[in-house]
């Protein structure tokens, strides 16, 4: 199975992150997790997208006969357990389950729909996700993941490199890692696939010769979402 595929490396994500992946094909996913940063960033992705969804869910009470259910496999010779519930009743709760799975599915979905071009995570030297930069029509949106401190006296400068080109600024990341980047007409026609960014570190205000002075800090590649 060639793990490279994006729609493969997406659907496995995702059905590691619902939690329908198969005990045997889990272990195998997690042996990946651990040498792959993309992979580490689509699954955050995912998860992320899913937390989302039950973030605003009211608490409820655990329904009694829960409790009841529970107390009988612990102390059995106490409590009675109830007679077992008739078979459609079983359909009828596997049913609701995958109704709510396919809710769940339908809202990450929709989430995609929202004018995202590209979605692009840099990694650091040890492929370490830091940032991650939607791109949209007209600006750029930055969310640090995991940013190195800079001194006041210096400054984050992103890149984009077009395929076979040199590198053209498309701004400053913002001071707290996260924030919009405004995009001219120029800039916006060179953010198509395949294309890199980067980010170097430069001087306060961004590098004095418009070409990249300092060193390299994090990369990665547009992908399409």
């Amino acid at each position: 199975m060639n793990y490279h595929t994006t729609a493969l490396r997406r659907a496995l994500a995702a059905d590691y992150a619902i939690g329908l992946m198969p005990a045997t094909a889990r272990r195998r996913f997690d042996a990946l997790l651990l040498n792959d940063a993309a992979l580490r960033a689509e699954l955050g992705h995912w998860q992320e997208a899913l937390a989302s969804l039950t973030g605003s869910l009211p608490e409820r009470a655990v329904p009694d006969h829960v409790w009841v259910s529970i107390q009988a496999r612990i102390e059995p010779q106490r409590v009675h357990v109830p007679a077992k519930k008739p078979w459609w009743m079983k359909v009828r709760l596997l049913a609701a389950a995958c109704a709510l799975i396919a809710a769940v599915l339908t809202g990450v979905l929709y989430q995609r729909d929202t004018g995202i071009a590209y979605r692009t995570t840099l990694v650091a030297a040890d492929q370490q996700p830091a940032l991650r930069i939607d791109t949209f029509a007209d600006h750029l949106q930055v969310e640090p993941l995991a940013l190195a401190a800079v001194t006041p006296a210096q400054a984050l400068e992103l890149w984009v490199i077009p395929a076979g080109g040199k590198p053209i600024s498309l701004g400053l990341v913002p001071t707290a890692g996260k924030g919009r980047i405004q995009l001219s007409e120029a800039q916006q026609t060179l953010l198509q696939a395949p294309a890199t960014l980067a980010v170097t570190l430069e001087p306060e205000g961004g590098s004095p010769s418009g070409q990249p002075t300092g060193p390299v800090l994090y990369k990665g590649q547009l992908a399409s979402l």
